[in-house]
């Protein structure tokens, strides 16, 4: 099984900003989902804890493999999408036709950015290797999560826009593949 935990809060995702490959830090309440993360998932007894290079990932992911007595692996096909010259824009202000364009299209990619068939061809390369009846916990963001779901329902990448994924949720997919569960919270992760 493979445990996608999506990174705690960070200012941007706050202020309803794409946030890509921009790399800041977890808040104070980011850094506490991270540890109330680590007592949930700790209890799945995972054999290894792997994250996005970027701070948020690392920041959420460190609580979680030190609860596990693991490192944390760095797996670079766990980073988010690249949003290009989109970066730190709200996603609001985009034109609606640019909006419908990106959803109807998964080989559609921002200026200077990635496509969502890009995001999935390589979040399904590290399912096919890291799924099998061990526990991995992977610690990335929205659109890598996404991906993950669309590659384990085996459905088209565009999907992915029809999914809500809050931060400091955990998604599960297991062999088959299949999908365990999407989105879940606990106690006091979310308001």
């Amino acid at each position: 099984m493979i445990v996608f935990v999506r990174h705690g809060e960070t200012t941007p995702n706050r202020q309803g900003l794409l946030l890509g490959r921009a790399d800041p830090a977890l808040t104070d309440r980011g850094r506490r989902q991270a540890d109330e993360l680590a007592e949930w998932i700790g209890a799945w007894e995972p054999v290894a804890v792997l994250a996005s290079p970027l701070a948020r990932a690392r920041e959420t992911a460190a609580p979680i493999a030190a609860a596990v007595g693991c490192d944390v692996e760095i797996d670079d096909r766990l980073i988010e999408i690249d949003y290009g010259e989109w970066e730190a824009r709200p996603f609001a202000e985009l034109p609606p036709d640019v909006v419908a364009r990106w959803r109807d299209d998964a080989d559609f990619a921002p200026p200077g950015g990635e496509s969502l068939r890009v995001v999935g061809k390589r979040v399904a390369a590290f399912c096919e290797e890291r799924l099998d009846q061990r526990v991995t916990v992977a610690v990335s963001h929205v659109s890598p999560i996404k991906a993950a779901v669309t590659w384990g329902l085996g459905v088209g990448d565009e999907l992915a826009w029809r999914m809500r994924l809050d931060v400091a949720s955990v998604t599960r997919i297991g062999p088959g593949p299949a999908l365990l569960s999407f989105n879940e919270s606990r106690g006091s992760l979310h308001p």
